[in-house]
Protein backbone atom coordinates (compact mmCIF):
# COMPACT_ATOMS: atom_id res chain seq x y z
CA UNK A 1 0.00 0.00 0.00
CA UNK A 2 1.29 3.46 -0.93
CA UNK A 3 2.40 5.62 1.99
CA UNK A 4 0.15 8.64 2.61
CA UNK A 5 0.72 11.99 4.28
CA UNK A 6 -2.22 12.50 6.63
CA UNK A 7 -3.16 15.50 8.75
CA UNK A 8 -5.12 14.74 11.92
CA UNK A 9 -7.08 17.44 13.73
CA UNK A 10 -8.51 16.58 17.15
CA UNK A 11 -9.11 17.77 20.68
CA UNK A 12 -5.90 16.91 22.57
CA UNK A 13 -7.69 15.78 25.73
CA UNK A 14 -8.36 12.59 27.69
CA UNK A 15 -11.81 12.29 26.08
CA UNK A 16 -12.64 9.43 23.75
CA UNK A 17 -12.29 11.39 20.51
CA UNK A 18 -8.82 12.66 21.38
CA UNK A 19 -7.69 9.19 22.45
CA UNK A 20 -9.00 7.52 19.30
CA UNK A 21 -7.57 10.21 17.00
CA UNK A 22 -4.15 9.95 18.64
CA UNK A 23 -4.03 6.16 18.69
CA UNK A 24 -5.23 6.07 15.06
CA UNK A 25 -2.43 8.40 14.02
CA UNK A 26 0.18 6.42 15.90
CA UNK A 27 -1.10 3.18 14.37
CA UNK A 28 -0.99 4.63 10.86
CA UNK A 29 2.55 5.87 11.49
CA UNK A 30 3.64 2.36 12.48
CA UNK A 31 2.35 1.21 9.10
CA UNK A 32 4.60 3.68 7.30
CA UNK A 33 2.32 6.68 6.77
CA UNK A 34 3.45 10.21 7.63
CA UNK A 35 1.04 11.56 10.24
CA UNK A 36 0.81 15.24 11.20
CA UNK A 37 -1.18 16.17 14.31
CA UNK A 38 -2.50 19.73 14.21
CA UNK A 39 -4.04 21.07 17.43
CA UNK A 40 -3.61 23.63 20.22
CA UNK A 41 -1.81 21.28 22.61
CA UNK A 42 0.12 18.06 22.30
CA UNK A 43 -2.39 15.18 22.63
CA UNK A 44 -2.40 13.35 25.96
CA UNK A 45 -1.24 10.08 24.37
CA UNK A 46 1.43 11.63 22.17
CA UNK A 47 4.05 12.37 24.78
CA UNK A 48 7.00 10.36 23.43
CA UNK A 49 8.84 10.37 20.12
CA UNK A 50 7.58 8.05 17.40
CA UNK A 51 8.84 7.65 13.87
CA UNK A 52 6.60 9.19 11.15
CA UNK A 53 4.67 11.30 13.69
CA UNK A 54 4.79 15.10 13.60
CA UNK A 55 3.10 17.70 15.78
CA UNK A 56 2.08 21.23 14.77
CA UNK A 57 0.87 23.51 17.55
CA UNK A 58 -1.86 26.04 16.81
CA UNK A 59 -1.30 29.36 18.55
CA UNK A 60 -4.14 31.85 18.89
CA UNK A 61 -3.12 35.49 19.06
CA UNK A 62 -4.67 37.33 22.01
CA UNK A 63 -5.66 40.80 20.77
CA UNK A 64 -7.53 43.37 22.94
CA UNK A 65 -10.15 43.60 20.20
CA UNK A 66 -11.28 40.01 20.77
CA UNK A 67 -13.13 38.92 23.89
CA UNK A 68 -12.06 35.35 23.05
CA UNK A 69 -8.99 34.31 21.01
CA UNK A 70 -10.06 33.43 17.43
CA UNK A 71 -9.06 29.77 17.50
CA UNK A 72 -11.02 28.83 14.38
CA UNK A 73 -9.12 31.40 12.32
CA UNK A 74 -5.76 30.34 13.76
CA UNK A 75 -6.50 26.67 13.07
CA UNK A 76 -7.59 27.44 9.49
CA UNK A 77 -4.34 29.27 8.81
CA UNK A 78 -2.29 26.47 10.35
CA UNK A 79 -4.09 23.84 8.25
CA UNK A 80 -3.39 25.80 5.07
CA UNK A 81 0.26 26.12 6.05
CA UNK A 82 0.75 22.44 6.94
CA UNK A 83 -1.06 21.14 3.86
CA UNK A 84 1.06 23.35 1.58
CA UNK A 85 4.48 22.89 3.08
CA UNK A 86 4.18 19.27 4.26
CA UNK A 87 2.38 18.31 1.03
CA UNK A 88 -0.42 16.46 2.79
CA UNK A 89 -2.62 14.07 0.83
CA UNK A 90 -5.63 14.23 3.12
CA UNK A 91 -7.03 15.86 6.27
CA UNK A 92 -8.83 13.70 8.83
CA UNK A 93 -10.72 15.83 11.33
CA UNK A 94 -12.33 14.49 14.50
CA UNK A 95 -15.55 16.25 15.57
CA UNK A 96 -17.77 18.32 13.35
CA UNK A 97 -17.54 21.36 15.67
CA UNK A 98 -15.42 23.23 14.75
CA UNK A 99 -12.94 21.00 12.97
CA UNK A 100 -14.99 20.00 9.92
CA UNK A 101 -16.04 23.62 9.38
CA UNK A 102 -12.46 24.82 9.69
CA UNK A 103 -11.24 22.11 7.31
CA UNK A 104 -13.77 23.29 4.73
CA UNK A 105 -12.49 26.87 5.01
CA UNK A 106 -8.91 25.70 4.64
CA UNK A 107 -9.88 23.63 1.61
CA UNK A 108 -11.50 26.64 -0.06
CA UNK A 109 -8.42 28.79 0.56
CA UNK A 110 -6.16 26.13 -0.91
CA UNK A 111 -8.41 25.87 -3.96
CA UNK A 112 -7.65 29.50 -4.80
CA UNK A 113 -4.03 28.38 -5.16
CA UNK A 114 -4.95 25.40 -7.34
CA UNK A 115 -4.50 22.87 -4.52
CA UNK A 116 -7.23 20.42 -3.48
CA UNK A 117 -7.02 18.42 -0.26
CA UNK A 118 -9.84 15.97 0.56
CA UNK A 119 -11.25 15.99 4.09
CA UNK A 120 -12.61 13.11 6.14
CA UNK A 121 -14.73 13.90 9.20
CA UNK A 122 -15.21 11.40 12.02
CA UNK A 123 -18.26 11.91 14.22
CA UNK A 124 -17.67 10.88 17.82
CA UNK A 125 -20.95 11.72 19.49
CA UNK A 126 -21.19 14.98 21.37
CA UNK A 127 -20.99 16.93 18.12
CA UNK A 128 -24.22 15.13 17.15
CA UNK A 129 -26.04 14.52 20.44
CA UNK A 130 -25.40 18.09 21.62
CA UNK A 131 -27.43 19.32 18.68
CA UNK A 132 -30.24 17.00 19.67
CA UNK A 133 -30.82 19.28 22.65
CA UNK A 134 -29.51 22.57 21.18
CA UNK A 135 -30.60 23.32 17.64
CA UNK A 136 -28.41 26.46 17.51
CA UNK A 137 -25.56 24.41 16.09
CA UNK A 138 -27.64 22.45 13.58
CA UNK A 139 -26.98 24.51 10.43
CA UNK A 140 -23.20 24.54 10.98
CA UNK A 141 -22.98 20.82 11.82
CA UNK A 142 -25.13 19.77 8.85
CA UNK A 143 -23.17 22.01 6.48
CA UNK A 144 -19.85 20.66 7.75
CA UNK A 145 -20.91 17.04 7.37
CA UNK A 146 -22.32 17.56 3.88
CA UNK A 147 -19.21 19.43 2.72
CA UNK A 148 -16.83 16.72 3.94
CA UNK A 149 -15.44 14.43 1.23
CA UNK A 150 -15.86 11.47 3.54
CA UNK A 151 -17.70 10.94 6.83
CA UNK A 152 -17.33 8.16 9.37
CA UNK A 153 -19.14 7.44 12.63
CA UNK A 154 -17.88 5.34 15.52
CA UNK A 155 -21.08 3.27 15.89
CA UNK A 156 -24.22 2.28 14.02
CA UNK A 157 -26.25 4.09 16.65
CA UNK A 158 -24.40 7.36 16.04
CA UNK A 159 -24.89 6.99 12.30
CA UNK A 160 -28.65 6.62 12.81
CA UNK A 161 -28.76 9.62 15.16
CA UNK A 162 -26.92 11.79 12.66
CA UNK A 163 -29.45 11.09 9.93
CA UNK A 164 -32.26 11.61 12.44
CA UNK A 165 -31.04 15.00 13.71
CA UNK A 166 -29.86 16.52 10.41
CA UNK A 167 -30.65 16.75 6.74
CA UNK A 168 -27.62 14.81 5.54
CA UNK A 169 -27.04 13.95 1.88
CA UNK A 170 -23.60 12.46 2.45
CA UNK A 171 -22.89 8.77 3.00
CA UNK A 172 -21.69 7.90 6.51
CA UNK A 173 -19.36 4.94 6.90
CA UNK A 174 -19.30 3.15 10.25
CA UNK A 175 -15.80 2.38 11.46
CA UNK A 176 -15.89 1.35 15.09
CA UNK A 177 -13.50 2.57 17.73
CA UNK A 178 -10.66 0.22 18.57
CA UNK A 179 -8.29 -0.99 21.25
CA UNK A 180 -4.52 -1.37 21.26
CA UNK A 181 -3.76 -4.75 22.81
CA UNK A 182 -0.10 -3.84 23.16
CA UNK A 183 -1.28 -1.54 25.93
CA UNK A 184 -4.65 -2.79 27.17
CA UNK A 185 -4.27 -6.38 28.32
CA UNK A 186 -4.41 -8.19 31.60
CA UNK A 187 -1.04 -8.49 33.31
CA UNK A 188 -0.04 -9.76 36.73
CA UNK A 189 -0.30 -6.89 39.18
CA UNK A 190 -1.01 -8.86 42.35
CA UNK A 191 1.25 -6.64 44.46
CA UNK A 192 -0.68 -3.62 43.24
CA UNK A 193 -4.01 -5.32 43.90
CA UNK A 194 -3.02 -6.12 47.49
CA UNK A 195 -2.22 -2.48 48.09
CA UNK A 196 -5.75 -1.51 47.03
CA UNK A 197 -7.63 -4.50 48.47
CA UNK A 198 -5.42 -5.93 51.24
CA UNK A 199 -8.08 -8.38 52.43
CA UNK A 200 -8.98 -9.75 49.01
CA UNK A 201 -11.91 -7.41 48.44
CA UNK A 202 -13.49 -7.22 45.00
CA UNK A 203 -12.45 -4.15 43.02
CA UNK A 204 -14.99 -2.20 40.99
CA UNK A 205 -13.84 0.59 38.68
CA UNK A 206 -15.29 3.52 36.76
CA UNK A 207 -13.46 5.93 34.49
CA UNK A 208 -14.87 9.03 32.79
CA UNK A 209 -14.63 12.80 32.48
CA UNK A 210 -17.10 13.18 35.37
CA UNK A 211 -19.70 15.05 33.34
CA UNK A 212 -23.35 14.83 34.35
CA UNK A 213 -24.15 12.39 31.52
CA UNK A 214 -21.71 9.85 33.01
CA UNK A 215 -23.91 9.55 36.14
CA UNK A 216 -20.99 9.05 38.53
CA UNK A 217 -23.33 9.30 41.50
CA UNK A 218 -25.15 6.24 40.14
CA UNK A 219 -21.82 4.41 40.24
CA UNK A 220 -21.51 5.18 43.95
CA UNK A 221 -25.10 4.08 44.64
CA UNK A 222 -24.53 0.82 42.75
CA UNK A 223 -21.34 0.24 44.71
CA UNK A 224 -23.16 0.87 47.98
CA UNK A 225 -25.52 -2.03 47.28
CA UNK A 226 -22.65 -4.27 46.22
CA UNK A 227 -20.68 -3.36 49.34
CA UNK A 228 -23.59 -4.41 51.57
CA UNK A 229 -23.31 -7.96 50.16
CA UNK A 230 -19.65 -8.35 49.17
CA UNK A 231 -16.46 -6.86 50.64
CA UNK A 232 -15.30 -4.51 47.90
CA UNK A 233 -13.50 -1.33 46.89
CA UNK A 234 -14.37 1.25 44.22
CA UNK A 235 -11.83 3.10 42.08
CA UNK A 236 -13.06 6.31 40.43
CA UNK A 237 -10.67 7.43 37.69
CA UNK A 238 -10.92 10.80 36.00
CA UNK A 239 -12.00 14.31 36.87
CA UNK A 240 -14.56 16.87 35.83
CA UNK A 241 -17.45 19.08 36.87
CA UNK A 242 -19.42 16.36 38.70
CA UNK A 243 -16.58 15.15 40.88
CA UNK A 244 -17.49 17.47 43.75
CA UNK A 245 -21.04 16.10 43.86
CA UNK A 246 -19.72 12.54 43.78
CA UNK A 247 -17.35 13.26 46.67
CA UNK A 248 -20.21 14.81 48.67
CA UNK A 249 -22.36 11.70 48.11
CA UNK A 250 -19.48 9.46 49.16
CA UNK A 251 -19.21 11.34 52.47
CA UNK A 252 -22.97 11.36 52.96
CA UNK A 253 -23.14 7.58 52.52
CA UNK A 254 -20.13 6.95 54.76
CA UNK A 255 -18.21 5.12 52.04
CA UNK A 256 -15.10 7.24 51.69
CA UNK A 257 -12.86 4.56 53.24
CA UNK A 258 -13.94 2.14 50.50
CA UNK A 259 -13.85 4.54 47.54
CA UNK A 260 -10.75 6.09 46.02
CA UNK A 261 -10.94 9.18 43.80
CA UNK A 262 -7.79 8.78 41.72
CA UNK A 263 -8.19 11.75 39.33
CA UNK A 264 -6.77 11.63 35.83
CA UNK A 265 -4.43 8.69 35.24
CA UNK A 266 -2.19 7.94 32.28
CA UNK A 267 -1.68 4.26 33.13
CA UNK A 268 -5.37 3.32 33.23
CA UNK A 269 -4.51 -0.18 32.00
CA UNK A 270 -2.66 -0.95 35.25
CA UNK A 271 -5.76 -0.12 37.28
CA UNK A 272 -8.00 -2.15 34.98
CA UNK A 273 -5.61 -5.10 35.31
CA UNK A 274 -6.50 -5.47 39.01
CA UNK A 275 -10.24 -4.82 38.65
CA UNK A 276 -13.10 -7.30 38.77
CA UNK A 277 -15.95 -5.25 37.31
CA UNK A 278 -16.37 -2.04 35.29
CA UNK A 279 -19.39 0.19 35.96
CA UNK A 280 -20.74 2.49 33.21
CA UNK A 281 -24.28 3.78 33.90
CA UNK A 282 -24.08 6.67 31.39
CA UNK A 283 -27.13 8.35 29.91
CA UNK A 284 -25.23 9.04 26.68
CA UNK A 285 -22.44 7.00 25.04
CA UNK A 286 -21.89 7.06 21.31
CA UNK A 287 -19.60 4.05 21.55
CA UNK A 288 -18.26 3.22 25.01
CA UNK A 289 -14.48 3.23 24.58
CA UNK A 290 -13.84 3.02 28.33
CA UNK A 291 -15.91 -0.16 28.48
CA UNK A 292 -13.93 -1.64 25.60
CA UNK A 293 -10.64 -0.84 27.35
CA UNK A 294 -11.90 -2.66 30.43
CA UNK A 295 -13.00 -5.68 28.40
CA UNK A 296 -9.56 -5.89 26.77
CA UNK A 297 -8.20 -6.28 30.30
CA UNK A 298 -10.72 -9.10 30.92
CA UNK A 299 -13.04 -6.98 33.06
CA UNK A 300 -16.80 -7.57 32.52
CA UNK A 301 -19.03 -4.50 32.22
CA UNK A 302 -22.20 -3.40 34.00
CA UNK A 303 -23.64 -0.63 31.84
CA UNK A 304 -26.68 1.20 30.62
CA UNK A 305 -28.15 0.14 27.28
CA UNK A 306 -27.95 3.45 25.44
CA UNK A 307 -26.11 4.62 22.33
CA UNK A 308 -23.38 2.36 21.03
CA UNK A 309 -22.94 0.35 24.24
CA UNK A 310 -25.01 -2.65 23.02
CA UNK A 311 -22.57 -2.88 20.08
CA UNK A 312 -19.73 -3.33 22.59
CA UNK A 313 -21.12 -4.93 25.74
CA UNK A 314 -23.11 -8.08 24.94
CA UNK A 315 -25.88 -8.62 27.50
CA UNK A 316 -25.50 -11.87 29.42
CA UNK A 317 -22.11 -12.64 27.87
CA UNK A 318 -19.56 -9.86 28.48
CA UNK A 319 -21.63 -8.12 31.16
CA UNK A 320 -25.12 -6.79 31.58
CA UNK A 321 -27.16 -3.92 30.11
CA UNK A 322 -29.89 -2.03 31.98
CA UNK A 323 -32.09 0.99 31.43
CA UNK A 324 -30.50 4.32 32.37
CA UNK A 325 -31.07 4.99 36.08
CA UNK A 326 -31.98 1.41 37.00
CA UNK A 327 -29.52 1.29 39.88
CA UNK A 328 -31.11 -1.69 41.61
CA UNK A 329 -30.85 -3.92 38.53
CA UNK A 330 -27.28 -2.87 37.83
CA UNK A 331 -26.33 -3.61 41.42
CA UNK A 332 -28.08 -7.00 41.33
CA UNK A 333 -26.24 -7.91 38.12
CA UNK A 334 -22.93 -6.87 39.64
CA UNK A 335 -23.58 -8.95 42.76
CA UNK A 336 -24.57 -11.95 40.64
CA UNK A 337 -21.20 -11.86 38.87
CA UNK A 338 -19.04 -11.11 41.90
CA UNK A 339 -20.60 -13.84 44.07
CA UNK A 340 -19.79 -16.65 41.64
CA UNK A 341 -16.16 -17.05 40.61
CA UNK A 342 -16.95 -19.52 37.80
CA UNK A 343 -19.49 -17.19 36.18
CA UNK A 344 -17.19 -14.22 36.62
CA UNK A 345 -14.32 -16.06 34.94
CA UNK A 346 -16.58 -17.05 32.04
CA UNK A 347 -17.58 -13.43 31.55
CA UNK A 348 -13.91 -12.43 31.69
CA UNK A 349 -13.14 -14.79 28.82
CA UNK A 350 -16.13 -13.54 26.84
CA UNK A 351 -15.17 -9.91 27.42
CA UNK A 352 -11.69 -10.48 26.04
CA UNK A 353 -13.02 -12.39 23.03
CA UNK A 354 -15.46 -9.58 22.21
CA UNK A 355 -12.77 -6.92 22.66
CA UNK A 356 -10.49 -8.68 20.18
CA UNK A 357 -13.00 -7.87 17.42
CA UNK A 358 -12.01 -4.23 17.93
CA UNK A 359 -8.24 -4.78 17.82
CA UNK A 360 -6.57 -1.73 16.26
CA UNK A 361 -4.72 -4.00 13.84
CA UNK A 362 -8.09 -5.11 12.44
CA UNK A 363 -9.49 -1.58 12.22
CA UNK A 364 -6.53 0.28 10.69
CA UNK A 365 -6.96 -1.36 7.25
CA UNK A 366 -10.55 -0.05 7.14
CA UNK A 367 -9.29 3.50 7.53
CA UNK A 368 -6.55 2.96 4.95
CA UNK A 369 -9.02 1.62 2.40
CA UNK A 370 -11.43 4.45 3.16
CA UNK A 371 -8.67 7.06 2.67
CA UNK A 372 -7.72 5.45 -0.65
CA UNK A 373 -11.34 5.49 -1.76
CA UNK A 374 -11.70 9.18 -0.90
CA UNK A 375 -8.42 10.06 -2.63
CA UNK A 376 -9.39 8.17 -5.78
CA UNK A 377 -12.96 9.45 -6.11
CA UNK A 378 -13.18 12.93 -4.58
CA UNK A 379 -11.26 14.94 -7.16
CA UNK A 380 -13.41 18.08 -7.16
CA UNK A 381 -14.90 20.43 -4.64
CA UNK A 382 -18.56 19.89 -3.66
CA UNK A 383 -19.41 23.35 -5.01
CA UNK A 384 -18.32 21.97 -8.40
CA UNK A 385 -15.22 24.16 -8.51
CA UNK A 386 -12.80 22.26 -10.69
CA UNK A 387 -9.28 21.74 -9.43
Amino acid sequence: MKSMKIGIVCYPTYGGSGVIATELGKGLARRGHKVHFITYRQPARLLSFQENVYYHEVRSADYPLFEYPPYDTALTSKLVDVVKYENLDLLHVHYAIPHATVAYMAKKILLTEGRYVPTVTTLHGTDITLVGSNRTFAPVVAFSINKSDGVTAVSENLRRQTYEFFDINNDIEVIHNFIDFERFRKVNKDHFKKAIAPNGERILVHTSNFRKVKRVQDVIKIFSQVYEKIPSKLLLIGDGPDRQNAEALCREMGLCDEIRFLGKQDAIEELLAVSDLFIMPSESESFGLAALEAMACEVPVISSNIGGLPEVNIHGETGFLSEVGNIDEMAANAIQLLENEDILNKFRVNALEQARKFDIENVLPYYERYYEYILSTKIYDRDNVEV
